[in-house]
């Protein structure tokens, strides 16, 4: 290795290895502070989409990092494949972003046609997303890994898979705070900031993140290129999972004891006031 790369781009190269081994350290953590939560609030309860996008999110990751972790502590010379590792990184992301736009289908009260919209612009982000990663043309100019080598690097194309994630992601943020000001805004009730201020400052975390993923890979070293590569799995898994664990929180909060605390799809909040017969009702709607 020393022979083909620098001095400067051998440490590079191990500071995204780094980076990439503390991001593992997160995922293990995390998993262990929320655990008793996990137990409480998703495995005594009925399997349903929710139940079964929230378990591919939570734990495929773990497959996932391992194999980027391994990658990342591999020390021969020997080429291991990376496309089941990008299978199970795409998967992973792709489960997380379903319980955000589940989440934000229950804040626009179950809408139809926002849920075909959002399930027609994943399929064109993930469709436009691979088709980007495949290319063999680069679509930013920039130096690229050397050809035939089996550094820990991607090509600059990785930047635009990212550009086109926090495209869907701000789509999911800016629809979010429309719904809170146009019908939200003089509401108090608790599953209402709990989907509105846990979804934004959720939000916000996973789109720093992606948009990092974007400047790193379009502006600075190839060799910085997968620095926050599995960052970018935790952070979709970790907040995914509390935004649920939070909602059903509140959930049962609100709730009678007698009443059962059920999926996302499920939850209970009051009407907003442009639905309402005034702005002081109080009748219950399920979303």
């Amino acid at each position: 290795m020393s022979s083909l790369l620098s001095v400067s781009d051998i440490a590079k190269l191990q500071t995204a290895k780094y980076a990439n081994l503390g991001s593992l350290a997160i995922l293990v953590f995390d998993y262990c502070i929320t655990f008793s939560e996990e137990v409480r609030w998703t495995w005594f309860k009925p399997w349903d989409v929710t139940r079964v996008i929230f378990f591919i999110s939570r734990y495929l990751p773990f497959v996932g990092v391992g194999m980027t972790a391994y990658d990342a502590l591999r020390t021969s010379d020997q080429c291991t494949s990376t496309l089941e590792g990008n299978i199970i990184h795409i998967i992973g992301i792709v489960a997380a972003e379903a319980l955000l736009v589940i989440r934000t289908w229950a804040f626009w009260q179950k809408s139809k046609r926002l849920l075909i919209g959002l399930v027609v612009y994943s399929v064109l982000t993930i469709a436009a997303a691979i088709a980007a990663d495949l290319s063999p043309t680069a679509l930013i100019p920039g130096g690229e890994p050397p050809l035939g080598t089996c550094y820990f690097e991607s090509t600059r194309n990785a930047a635009v898979v990212y550009i086109f994630l926090a495209m869907f992601e701000s789509v999911i943020l800016i629809l979010t705070v429309y719904k809170r000001v146009h019908d939200y805004r003089d509401f108090r009730s608790g599953i209402v900031v709990t989907l509105y201020h846990d979804g934004m400052v959720y939000m916000l975390c996973i789109l720093t993140i992606t948009v990092a993923n974007v400047i790193i890979g379009a502006a600075l070293a190839s060799a910085y290129s997968n620095m926050f590569d599995t960052l970018q799995l935790v952070i979709h898994s970790v907040l995914a999972s509390r935004i649920l664990f939070r909602l059903r929180n509140i959930n049962e909060r609100i709730h009678e004891p007698s009443m059962t605390v059920t999926a996302l799809d499920t939850v209970n909040y009051l009407r907003p006031s442009s639905m309402s017969m005034s702005g002081t009702d109080t009748t219950r709607s399920n979303v």
